[in-house]
């Protein structure tokens, strides 16, 4: 089967190895013929030697699409036939975190793609409790994308209840566009979105965003003013990982409210913890996600509650990995999901 391998920064290398056996499948292990990867901002990172988490070689791929082609014989949630995606974290199950069912911060996690293997190639192996079953019209490249859609639905419960608040999401991003989405489907009152891109934030209104804020062209007290007067907004989500989104959203958010910290951060940011502890402000921060937040993304995204389409700027073959990172260097000002076709 076809595999391809990161063997080094901006060096894929694709390889024919031997497949995966049915016959070789352990009890609760799952056969998957892999249709669709998706490439995320993480893996961008990887691929110009910037994460440094990633182990070198890696085999690429942790959001995917794929078909059950066979089932080890103690699983029950999925026959073959089915189509599936799974979430790549590979646990210990033992440490503190995992026996408090806090898993996504497991001590020893490791992330297929990154520290595993991950699933860039013709078949792969998934254990069964990472399995989530789609629904059978959703289309393969929206399964692919049920991995960042998770995040946004871990990162609106790291929110606390949304219902009746107004909401500021800081990046307009593919992760920060569907935490947006997700705080409107959780309730949210009214949901503003700010960036720096006229792109992104028409993405984002393509998306059902309504309220959008260029903050290099309108300050952003200015334009939160216009948008929810002097109710103001009690929570936020910081998407873009810049020092000033943080420090504009810490400034101006009611207090008491609560900032999810979403992005990674090149360089840590300067805070104020005297403002913070004044204010009686909540930072939390929200790691990838847990099984319910796959299936309540499995269900949002099938209900249309989270719309995916607009976000897919450009599909590549299995063949043209390569080619689709170069494309995301080339038009990082237009792109936003790219999706690996197998």
């Amino acid at each position: 089967m076809r595999q391809a391998v990161l063997v080094e920064p901006k060096h894929i290398e694709f390889r024919e190895v031997e497949a995966p056996k049915a016959s070789d499948l352990k009890e609760h292990q799952v056969l998957l013929n892999i249709k669709r990867i998706g490439i995320c901002g993480s893996e961008i990172h990887s691929y110009h030697g910037c994460h440094p988490a990633t182990s070198y070689p890696v085999v690429q791929g942790h959001e995917y699409s794929g078909v059950v082609v066979a089932t080890g014989t103690a699983v029950t949630i999925c026959k073959s036939g089915d189509v599936v995606t799974a979430r790549p974290q590979l646990v210990c199950g033992k440490c503190k975190p995992c026996k408090r069912g806090e898993y996504n911060i497991c001590e020893e996690l490791k992330v297929q793609a990154f520290q595993a293997n991950g699933a860039a190639q013709d078949f792969f192996v998934v254990d069964d409790d990472r399995i989530a079953v789609l629904p059978k019209d959703m289309p393969l490249d929206y399964g692919a994308m049920i991995e960042p859609v998770a995040v946004g639905a871990h990162a609106t419960v790291r929110g606390g209840d949304l219902k009746g608040k107004n909401v500021i999401v800081s990046g307009a991003g593919t992760i920060g566009n569907l935490v947006a989405q997700f705080a409107k489907a959780r309730g949210a009152k009214q949901v503003l979105i700010t960036d720096v891109s006229d792109f992104r934030l028409e993405m984002a209104r393509k998306c059902g965003i309504a309220n959008t804020l260029n903050v290099a062209k309108t300050p952003f007290k200015e334009g939160v003013k216009s948008i929810f007067g002097d109710e103001g907004f009690q929570a936020a989500f910081e998407v873009a990982g810049v020092e000033s989104s943080i420090c504009s959203l810490m400034e101006c958010i009611e207090k008491g409210s609560t900032i999810v910290v979403v992005a990674v951060f090149d360089k840590d940011p300067s805070l104020s913890m005297f403002y913070l502890g004044e204010h009686e402000l909540k930072l939390n921060g929200t790691m990838m996600y847990r099984h319910e937040d796959y299936l309540t993304a499995v269900d949002m995204v099938s209900s249309g509650s989270i719309h995916l389409e607009p976000l897919i700027s450009n599909r590549f073959l299995f063949e043209q990995y390569d080619e689709a990172y170069k494309f995301i260097d080339e038009n990082r000002a237009t792109s936003m999901k790219i999706i690996i076709k197998l």
